[in-house]
């Protein structure tokens, strides 16, 4: 597929880095050993469609920032999963601590407020994320994937709103119909 398509063979190896961190149960000290997983588990995934639709290399930098973003969201949607069935904690472990909890505050049937203070400084970083990849659809010529960006770039910031508000240790934080339809909107808007 990738000799095929001539997408470059990183795009491929660069997850096996990131499957290979997983399998070792790598743990994520810092805000900076979270984006050095997401450069190798979610980046390579924006890239490889950029570089399939032939896009510019110029999208790579709010591609990375989208992924990484939409990545991190997940680690967050997910985070008592991921520690209860596959043993792995993605939450820095400097914040947890200054924060004052532990992976065994991951497992309690809500958000501690101490954990939310966790959550929220994720959050911030993911806000930064995510105004970075709101220029993702001005370096896309394609119109139809320009507009898909547009609306993916648009449910990363309304999943944040919700990681905020909602509880995830509670239940599944979750996009709603309201949701898809405002990206359906920003869609549109980036059809010009």
């Amino acid at each position: 597929s990738l000799t095929r398509t001539g997408v470059p063979f990183e795009t491929a190896t660069d997850l096996i880095i990131a499957f290979r961190d997983d399998s070792r149960g790598v743990e994520y000290k810092t805000w900076d050993d979270l984006l050095h997983y997401c450069k190798y588990s979610a980046n390579p995934v924006g890239r490889f469609l950029i570089h399939l639709h032939r896009e510019s290399a110029n999208a790579f930098a709010a591609s990375d920032a989208l992924c990484t973003s939409l990545q991190i969201l997940n680690h967050l949607q997910d985070c008592q999963k991921d520690l209860q069935r596959l043993n792995r904690c993605y939450m820095p472990s400097d914040m947890m601590a200054l924060a004052g909890v532990t992976q065994d505050d991951l497992l309690a049937g809500r958000t501690s407020p101490r954990l939310r203070r966790v959550f929220n400084t994720l959050l911030d970083g993911v806000d930064d994320l995510n105004t970075q990849a709101s220029a993702l659809p001005t370096h896309i010529q394609d119109r139809r994937f320009r507009m898909e960006c547009a609306a993916i770039v648009d449910l990363a910031k309304r999943l944040t709103l919700r990681l905020r508000r909602e509880d995830p240790l509670a239940g599944r934080v979750a996009l709603k119909r309201a949701d898809a339809l405002h990206a359906a909107g920003a869609a549109l808007r980036a059809w010009s």
